[in-house]
Protein backbone atom coordinates (compact mmCIF):
# COMPACT_ATOMS: atom_id res chain seq x y z
CA UNK A 1 0.00 0.00 0.00
CA UNK A 2 1.04 3.58 -1.22
CA UNK A 3 0.78 5.18 2.11
CA UNK A 4 1.54 9.10 0.16
CA UNK A 5 3.66 10.30 2.40
CA UNK A 6 6.59 11.18 0.37
CA UNK A 7 8.80 14.37 0.60
CA UNK A 8 6.48 15.55 3.64
CA UNK A 9 8.29 16.52 6.08
CA UNK A 10 8.03 15.00 10.15
CA UNK A 11 9.59 15.96 13.44
CA UNK A 12 9.53 13.01 15.88
CA UNK A 13 10.53 14.03 19.35
CA UNK A 14 12.60 12.14 21.45
CA UNK A 15 13.66 9.89 18.38
CA UNK A 16 17.17 8.56 19.30
CA UNK A 17 15.38 5.56 20.52
CA UNK A 18 12.85 3.37 21.51
CA UNK A 19 9.29 4.19 19.81
CA UNK A 20 10.61 7.36 19.12
CA UNK A 21 13.56 5.72 16.93
CA UNK A 22 11.21 3.51 15.69
CA UNK A 23 8.23 5.97 14.30
CA UNK A 24 10.95 8.06 12.74
CA UNK A 25 13.10 5.13 10.60
CA UNK A 26 9.37 4.05 9.74
CA UNK A 27 8.48 7.16 8.40
CA UNK A 28 12.13 7.10 6.45
CA UNK A 29 10.98 4.12 5.14
CA UNK A 30 8.01 5.74 3.40
CA UNK A 31 9.72 8.66 1.27
CA UNK A 32 9.35 10.56 4.55
CA UNK A 33 11.60 13.58 5.22
CA UNK A 34 12.73 13.43 8.96
CA UNK A 35 13.62 15.40 11.62
CA UNK A 36 15.62 13.72 14.58
CA UNK A 37 15.57 15.04 17.89
CA UNK A 38 16.89 14.40 21.41
CA UNK A 39 19.17 16.35 24.00
CA UNK A 40 22.48 15.19 22.95
CA UNK A 41 24.34 16.40 20.04
CA UNK A 42 25.89 13.00 19.56
CA UNK A 43 23.70 10.98 19.91
CA UNK A 44 21.18 12.92 17.74
CA UNK A 45 23.97 13.05 14.83
CA UNK A 46 24.52 9.26 15.28
CA UNK A 47 21.19 8.46 14.50
CA UNK A 48 21.02 11.06 11.68
CA UNK A 49 24.15 9.68 10.22
CA UNK A 50 22.56 6.37 10.33
CA UNK A 51 19.30 6.33 9.19
CA UNK A 52 20.65 8.70 6.40
CA UNK A 53 22.71 6.47 5.30
CA UNK A 54 20.39 3.61 5.06
CA UNK A 55 17.30 5.54 3.57
CA UNK A 56 19.55 8.00 1.09
CA UNK A 57 16.39 9.06 -0.84
CA UNK A 58 14.92 11.32 1.90
CA UNK A 59 16.85 14.03 4.32
CA UNK A 60 17.57 13.00 7.47
CA UNK A 61 18.20 16.19 9.59
CA UNK A 62 19.08 16.62 13.03
CA UNK A 63 17.50 18.72 16.40
CA UNK A 64 19.82 18.35 18.95
CA UNK A 65 17.52 20.50 21.11
CA UNK A 66 15.97 19.85 24.63
CA UNK A 67 12.43 20.64 24.49
CA UNK A 68 11.79 21.01 27.79
CA UNK A 69 13.99 24.30 27.39
CA UNK A 70 11.57 27.69 26.10
CA UNK A 71 15.18 28.83 24.55
CA UNK A 72 15.81 25.51 23.04
CA UNK A 73 12.20 25.21 21.63
CA UNK A 74 12.43 28.44 20.31
CA UNK A 75 15.97 27.63 18.57
CA UNK A 76 13.96 24.30 16.83
CA UNK A 77 11.34 26.67 15.41
CA UNK A 78 13.74 28.81 13.84
CA UNK A 79 15.65 25.96 12.21
CA UNK A 80 12.10 24.29 11.13
CA UNK A 81 9.21 26.37 11.38
CA UNK A 82 7.74 23.78 8.98
CA UNK A 83 6.42 20.45 9.28
CA UNK A 84 3.93 18.08 7.52
CA UNK A 85 3.92 15.89 10.33
CA UNK A 86 4.63 16.62 14.42
CA UNK A 87 4.79 13.55 16.12
CA UNK A 88 4.96 14.47 20.11
CA UNK A 89 6.39 11.33 21.34
CA UNK A 90 9.35 12.91 24.21
CA UNK A 91 8.58 11.84 27.81
CA UNK A 92 9.86 10.14 30.46
CA UNK A 93 9.37 7.58 32.98
CA UNK A 94 10.39 5.53 35.75
CA UNK A 95 9.01 3.44 38.83
CA UNK A 96 8.09 5.56 41.71
CA UNK A 97 4.82 5.40 44.48
CA UNK A 98 2.73 8.35 45.20
CA UNK A 99 4.22 8.63 48.63
CA UNK A 100 7.45 8.44 47.47
CA UNK A 101 6.69 11.82 44.78
CA UNK A 102 7.59 15.18 45.80
CA UNK A 103 5.69 17.95 44.34
CA UNK A 104 8.89 18.86 42.49
CA UNK A 105 8.90 15.69 40.49
CA UNK A 106 5.23 15.93 39.78
CA UNK A 107 6.28 19.64 38.30
CA UNK A 108 8.98 18.52 36.54
CA UNK A 109 7.14 15.29 34.92
CA UNK A 110 4.24 18.14 33.59
CA UNK A 111 7.10 20.48 32.21
CA UNK A 112 8.36 17.94 30.24
CA UNK A 113 5.62 15.09 29.16
CA UNK A 114 2.99 18.04 28.61
CA UNK A 115 4.08 21.32 28.31
CA UNK A 116 6.25 20.53 25.41
CA UNK A 117 3.70 19.26 23.61
CA UNK A 118 1.18 21.61 24.50
CA UNK A 119 3.88 24.56 23.12
CA UNK A 120 5.08 22.33 19.91
CA UNK A 121 1.54 21.79 19.29
CA UNK A 122 0.64 25.71 19.61
CA UNK A 123 3.65 26.86 16.90
CA UNK A 124 2.83 24.39 14.16
CA UNK A 125 -0.79 23.46 14.71
CA UNK A 126 -1.76 26.92 12.59
CA UNK A 127 0.50 26.31 10.06
CA UNK A 128 -0.97 23.25 9.17
CA UNK A 129 -4.28 24.64 9.46
CA UNK A 130 -2.85 27.60 7.09
CA UNK A 131 -1.55 25.04 4.95
CA UNK A 132 -4.43 22.69 4.90
CA UNK A 133 -2.92 19.76 2.83
CA UNK A 134 -2.96 16.35 5.35
CA UNK A 135 -0.78 17.87 8.53
CA UNK A 136 -1.05 15.80 11.45
CA UNK A 137 -0.16 16.13 14.95
CA UNK A 138 0.57 12.90 17.13
CA UNK A 139 0.48 12.27 20.57
CA UNK A 140 2.68 9.58 21.77
CA UNK A 141 0.60 8.40 24.97
CA UNK A 142 0.33 5.04 26.29
CA UNK A 143 -2.49 3.06 28.05
CA UNK A 144 -1.27 4.00 31.23
CA UNK A 145 -3.67 6.87 30.29
CA UNK A 146 -6.72 4.79 30.98
CA UNK A 147 -5.72 2.42 32.70
CA UNK A 148 -3.01 4.37 35.33
CA UNK A 149 0.12 2.58 36.15
CA UNK A 150 0.34 1.86 39.84
CA UNK A 151 4.29 1.92 39.33
CA UNK A 152 4.03 5.23 37.73
CA UNK A 153 1.49 7.27 38.99
CA UNK A 154 2.96 10.78 37.16
CA UNK A 155 3.76 9.36 34.28
CA UNK A 156 0.62 7.81 33.89
CA UNK A 157 -1.64 11.49 34.92
CA UNK A 158 0.74 13.06 31.96
CA UNK A 159 -0.31 10.83 29.61
CA UNK A 160 -3.93 11.25 30.56
CA UNK A 161 -3.39 15.11 29.54
CA UNK A 162 -1.88 13.77 26.05
CA UNK A 163 -5.54 12.59 25.52
CA UNK A 164 -7.24 15.65 26.73
CA UNK A 165 -5.31 17.89 24.58
CA UNK A 166 -5.52 15.72 21.21
CA UNK A 167 -9.06 15.84 21.67
CA UNK A 168 -9.55 19.76 22.14
CA UNK A 169 -7.16 20.47 19.36
CA UNK A 170 -9.23 18.00 17.09
CA UNK A 171 -12.08 20.46 17.29
CA UNK A 172 -10.11 23.46 15.69
CA UNK A 173 -9.16 21.17 12.36
CA UNK A 174 -13.36 21.35 11.70
CA UNK A 175 -13.69 21.26 8.25
CA UNK A 176 -9.94 20.61 7.22
CA UNK A 177 -7.38 18.18 5.89
CA UNK A 178 -5.61 18.32 9.35
CA UNK A 179 -6.03 15.76 12.17
CA UNK A 180 -5.08 15.53 15.90
CA UNK A 181 -4.80 12.08 17.40
CA UNK A 182 -3.28 10.20 20.31
CA UNK A 183 -1.68 6.44 19.72
CA UNK A 184 -1.69 5.00 22.90
CA UNK A 185 1.13 1.71 23.00
CA UNK A 186 1.22 -0.56 25.30
CA UNK A 187 4.06 -1.59 27.40
CA UNK A 188 7.05 -1.91 25.12
CA UNK A 189 10.16 -3.28 24.71
CA UNK A 190 12.18 -0.32 24.82
CA UNK A 191 15.41 0.20 26.39
CA UNK A 192 13.83 2.42 29.26
CA UNK A 193 11.25 -0.77 29.57
CA UNK A 194 14.14 -2.95 29.75
CA UNK A 195 15.62 -0.97 33.11
CA UNK A 196 12.54 -1.11 34.47
CA UNK A 197 12.19 -5.00 34.20
CA UNK A 198 15.66 -4.90 35.60
CA UNK A 199 14.48 -2.43 39.08
CA UNK A 200 11.62 -4.88 39.60
CA UNK A 201 13.30 -8.45 39.01
CA UNK A 202 16.82 -7.67 40.04
CA UNK A 203 17.23 -11.30 40.69
CA UNK A 204 16.65 -12.47 36.87
CA UNK A 205 19.19 -13.23 34.71
CA UNK A 206 17.40 -13.57 31.57
CA UNK A 207 15.56 -10.81 29.72
CA UNK A 208 13.04 -13.06 28.31
CA UNK A 209 12.19 -14.49 31.95
CA UNK A 210 11.82 -10.75 33.19
CA UNK A 211 9.22 -10.08 30.66
CA UNK A 212 7.12 -13.44 31.13
CA UNK A 213 7.22 -12.58 34.89
CA UNK A 214 6.40 -8.74 33.94
CA UNK A 215 3.50 -9.86 31.91
CA UNK A 216 2.32 -12.15 34.19
CA UNK A 217 2.48 -10.37 37.37
CA UNK A 218 2.21 -6.63 36.55
CA UNK A 219 0.32 -6.31 32.74
CA UNK A 220 -1.75 -9.77 33.20
CA UNK A 221 -4.71 -8.18 31.46
CA UNK A 222 -2.65 -8.44 28.06
CA UNK A 223 -4.10 -10.93 25.49
CA UNK A 224 -0.82 -11.52 23.76
CA UNK A 225 1.18 -11.76 26.80
CA UNK A 226 4.58 -9.99 25.47
CA UNK A 227 5.70 -6.82 25.08
CA UNK A 228 5.01 -4.59 22.01
CA UNK A 229 8.22 -4.32 19.75
CA UNK A 230 8.94 -0.64 18.85
CA UNK A 231 8.85 -1.24 15.18
CA UNK A 232 5.29 -2.39 15.56
CA UNK A 233 4.14 0.78 17.30
CA UNK A 234 6.08 2.76 14.38
CA UNK A 235 4.38 0.67 11.71
CA UNK A 236 1.51 2.07 13.27
CA UNK A 237 2.03 5.33 13.65
CA UNK A 238 3.24 5.84 10.51
CA UNK A 239 -0.16 4.78 9.04
CA UNK A 240 -1.85 7.30 11.44
CA UNK A 241 0.48 10.23 9.52
CA UNK A 242 -0.63 9.37 6.02
CA UNK A 243 -3.56 10.72 3.87
CA UNK A 244 -5.09 6.98 4.09
CA UNK A 245 -5.95 7.89 7.88
CA UNK A 246 -7.77 10.52 7.34
CA UNK A 247 -10.98 9.72 8.89
CA UNK A 248 -9.01 9.80 12.70
CA UNK A 249 -9.94 12.41 13.85
CA UNK A 250 -9.49 13.50 17.82
CA UNK A 251 -9.16 9.34 18.47
CA UNK A 252 -7.57 7.62 21.42
CA UNK A 253 -5.86 4.87 19.24
CA UNK A 254 -4.87 2.04 21.11
CA UNK A 255 -1.87 -0.60 20.48
CA UNK A 256 -1.87 -2.40 23.76
CA UNK A 257 -2.03 -6.42 23.20
CA UNK A 258 -5.32 -6.39 24.83
CA UNK A 259 -4.29 -4.81 27.85
CA UNK A 260 -6.99 -2.69 28.71
CA UNK A 261 -10.15 -4.91 29.25
CA UNK A 262 -13.00 -2.24 28.57
CA UNK A 263 -14.41 -2.10 25.34
CA UNK A 264 -13.46 1.40 25.13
Amino acid sequence: MDLQLKQKTALVTGSTKGIGRAIAESLAQEGVNVIINGRSIETVDQVQRTLQLQYPDVSISAAPFDLSQEAEREALYHQFPEVDILVNNMAIFEEATFAELTLEEWRHYFEVNAIVGIALSKFYLPRLLQKDADGRIIFIASEAAVMPSPEMPHYSMTKAMNLSLAKSLSLQTAGTTVTVNTVMPGSTLTEGVESLLESLYPDIASLTERERLFMLNNRPTSTIQRLITPQEIGDFVTYVASPKAGAFSGEALRMDGGIVPTMN
